[in-house]
């Protein structure tokens, strides 16, 4: 997946600035597509050259350079046809998986303090997580299914960080033992 795809599906969601893109993008795709800044206005820039999205200036711009960008035909046919392809599944680089594989190899390294940082990073997000579905999803709510696929994407979140949290808290035990 490239960045232009994550844009497109965000502004399809609602047009907007470049600035309140970026905001956006950070409390929704963001959580698991993360982007700069930067890396979006950039993204914006290409897309508009390409001719898959539009700008004009922003209602509130003011004297400003604010821009306000929106999805073309040619940017929906993009994603459309993007979303057809068959996709990978998640590809898993994790430096720390490899430190534990070395502690393995080369005896105790001390990586007890790194697991326990990681537990609470995973409860910290957990929290967030289930904050916005007690907020966005509340049990008995009667859930469009644009809202009832976007509660899927959010629990997928909830999962992981469950399972991140068991299985650190296990591997946490395993080099304590020794």
């Amino acid at each position: 997946m490239s960045l232009s795809h994550a844009v497109l599906t965000s502004l399809l969601e609602k047009s907007s600035s470049g600035y309140d893109l970026a905001r956006r993008f950070d409390k929704s795709i963001g959580y698991f597509w993360h982007a700069t800044h930067q890396q979006i206005y950039r993204e914006l820039a290409r897309m508009e050259a390409a001719g898959w999205v539009e700008s004009s200036a922003a209602p509130d711009a003011g004297n400003t350079r604010k821009r306000s960008y929106s999805v073309l035909p040619a940017g929906r046919d993009e994603l459309l046809r993007w979303a057809a392809e068959p996709s990978a599944p998640m590809d898993l680089r994790d430096e720390f998986t490899v430190r534990l594989r070395a502690d393995a190899a080369l005896g105790p390294l001390g990586l007890q303090g790194e697991l326990q940082r990681r537990i609470d990073q995973h409860q910290d997000k957990l929290q967030t997580y289930r904050d916005i579905e007690a907020r966005d999803f509340p049990p008995g709510k009667s859930l469009s299914r644009h809202a009832r696929i976007q509660h899927m994407i959010l629990k997928k979140g909830i999962l992981l960080e469950e399972g991140s949290i068991a299985w650190t808290k296990d591997m946490l035990a395993v080099l304590i033992e020794d």
